[in-house]
């Protein structure tokens, strides 16, 4: 036989994780190369799996000192496009014949700008790689030309952009070999752990919606196609056996198909087997149907941690109109809600800013209108996506956009009806609403606020941003008013400003010191004690990633539900979170008297690993919870570390 031919299929993480990210596009070709008998004799495949924070430089050593590839591969997403390509150049400069294929939503079907940009890059992929990776790879082999392989671009001889004939898209999913199942993604690490962040799968793919600003139907078909429920449930077990903690679904609706609910039964009985996994995380279905209610009842009754997904977007009808979406009737989300809260459940919302029609009023209006209901919101600003109806029609909307300083994204600065100085102004309450609402620095200030000092989620954000961003003679307020000016087209400025106020003591002072002066003063006489009690517990409560650093030194470790957690005492003047599960029922709140109520904080460990993560959905279930008082929790305890 013939020297095998080398291949090498290259991921890279989101830049702020410790842990890597499963590499499950990466996965999926390894598993179908290796699957067929004649590539698997002919090729040498191996995966690269890179953690977001690598340079150029670091990933090009690594693909060089393993051997310079004939065959790489890459899976393209926004925030690594740009370090890809530089990548790839290292490699055409050792191996001019090297074949570099890139893939993935954000090239498919942008050849014609990818190719002449990107002088390294020798193929593009249209659409699902797997069938077509294949293909190319039998053409690479057997030396016939790339115009018989199906959904690709490449250059022709005289330098033009070809494109090929679209690769029918797979209705038997199960054609594709499981990189879980058939070992191409290693579960383990050296010490046995399982070694991702999360566990990622898919049961579906496809989406029947097309709205503007986004091209996940467009991508992998708007017919919704499943893997088989054996399969499933076989991965499942897979993951179980390594530990592994969360499970991330990577379909656009789970929730929407009847056999939905038939894999979370399976989840709930591998579980039971073997304690793992204890998270489910998905996109839920964005109109809720009974199969989705059915499902969150399921899970409430087994504990099955998830936090569900209310993707409004906005809630101005004209706004809505132009991203091509019917919401739910504003009584539906409502009442749905509601429903979540009264289950004990998670939920949080979604919206948009910067589509054309839309303004800050009309944006915060329904903003504060949302978070009456659900605290929770991931308020993104507007990106143009490739092959989305926004980014084919931008003279239309007027978008003007610029290129991210270190990714590929085109974040937009000003739009039909939307100013830059409107834009800007919107980025910097985005920057601090996500910072301190979506990703749950604060949680529960905003509805105890509203209901005692009619207070909106907005004002209260807005309050404190203004204070702390006024505090010129302090390094955290430095630090923080620096990612707020960066936050314009730089995701990652969020990054340092959740380690900052996690980690520090410091933070929690700031806190403080906006509260003497300027929320104190304004405040009725006989409610300033219980705002502050508020205001301590939502501080006391947040995600804990290093006790010394919070100047907790009598955090202790202990086993709970066979989980490790920090434990923490604390007395409150009274009961907080009694008090605010009736501010987010929109009950009225009767006058208070001070007493002594002892509460035991358990924090899931870990979170030292996710300190810096956007990633709301995981940073959840570290948030510090009450189980009472102290006396009343050793029964919960088992083992103590």
């Amino acid at each position: 036989m013939d020297k095998a031919l080398k291949v090498t299929l290259v991921q890279q993480g989101v830049w702020h994780m410790a842990k890597e990210s499963m590499p499950l596009a990466a996965g999926y070709l390894a598993a179908v190369v290796r699957a067929d008998p004649d590539l698997a004799e002919r090729c040498e495949v191996r995966i690269l799996n890179f953690r977001g924070n690598l340079t150029p430089l670091e990933m090009a050593i690594e693909v060089l000192q393993d051997g310079v590839p004939d065959v790489i591969g890459f899976s393209v997403l926004g925030w690594n496009a740009r370090q890809f390509a530089a990548v790839a150049e290292t490699v055409k400069q050792v191996n001019p014949e090297a074949v570099v294929v890139f893939g993935g939503n954000h090239v498919a079907h942008q050849a014609e700008r990818v190719l002449p940009r990107d002088t390294a890059v020798d193929v593009v992929v249209n659409g699902e790689g797997e069938i077509t990776f294949s293909a190319l790879l039998t053409a690479v082999l057997d030396g016939t030309p790339f115009a018989a392989v199906r959904g690709i671009s490449f250059r022709g001889e005289d330098g033009t952009v070809v494109t090929t004939e679209e690769q029918p898209r797979l209705d038997d999913l199960d054609r594709i070999p499981s990189p879980i199942l058939t070992g191409a993604i290693p579960l383990l690490d050296d010490d046995g752990a399982f070694r991702y962040d999360v566990a990622l799968m898919e049961t579906n793919r496809g989406c029947p919606y097309h709205c503007s600003f986004c091209y996940w139907g467009g991508a992998v078909g708007q017919k919704v196609r499943s893997f088989s429920r054996a399969r499933l449930r076989a991965e499942l077990e897979a993951l179980a056996r390594a530990k592994a903690d969360t499970v991330v679904l990577c379909d656009a609706n789970f929730g929407l198909l009847r056999q939905d609910a038939d894999f979370v039964e399976d989840f709930i009985d591998v579980r039971a087997r073997y304690g793992y996994p204890r998270a489910l995380e998905t996109s839920w279905a964005k109109n809720k149907s009974k199969v989705f209610r059915d499902i969150v009842r399921r899970m409430r009754q087994e504990g099955l941690r998830s936090s569900f997904t209310l993707a409004l977007q906005s809630l101005d009808g004209d706004v809505l109109e132009q991203m091509n979406r019917r919401n739910m009737k504003i009584n539906q989300w409502q009442e749905l809600a509601e429903w979540l809260a009264d289950e004990g459940l998670d939920c949080y919302a979604e919206l948009i800013w910067g589509v054309p029609g839309d303004t800050p009023e009309s944006f915060l209006r329904g903003y504060d209108a949302l978070a009456k209901h659900v605290s929770r919101i991931a308020a993104y600003p507007l990106l143009l996506l490739p092959n989305t109806d926004f980014s084919e029609r931008r003279e239309v909307h007027g978008f003007v956009t610029v290129r991210g300083r270190h990714d590929d994204f085109e974040y937009v600065l000003a739009a039909r009806g939307i100013s830059l100085e409107q834009n800007l102004q919107m980025q910097r309450f985005l920057f601090w609403a996500r910072l301190l609402a979506e990703n749950l620095v604060l949680r529960n200030v905003w509805p105890v606020f509203d209901s005692v000092l009619g207070w909106s989620q907005s004002t209260v954000i807005r309050s404190l941003a203004d204070f702390i961003e006024g505090q010129y003679d302090h390094p955290g307020a430095d630090l923080l008013r620096t990612a707020a000016g960066n936050s314009t087209a730089d995701p990652d400025s969020l990054a340092p400003a959740l380690e900052y106020c996690f980690s520090t003591s410091e933070f929690a002072a700031l806190v403080e010191q906006w509260w003497h002066t300027v929320v104190e003063p304004t405040a009725p006489l006989q409610w300033r004690w219980v705002l502050h009690e508020v205001i301590r517990y939502d501080l006391d409560t947040r995600p804990l990633p290093d006790p010394e650093r919070r100047g907790l030194p009598d955090a202790r470790l202990i086993t709970v539900d066979r989980e490790t957690h920090w434990a923490v005492d604390r007395t409150y003047r009274l009961d907080v979170p009694a008090l605010c599960r009736s501010a987010r029922a929109r009950q009225t709140l009767d006058a208070q008297l001070p007493g002594e109520h002892r509460r035991r904080l358990l924090f899931k460990h870990g979170f030292a690993d996710l300190v810096r993560s956007t990633n709301h959905e995981e940073t959840a279930h570290f948030v510090g919870r009450s189980v009472g008082a102290p006396q009343d929790s050793p029964q919960l305890i088992a083992n103590p570390g």
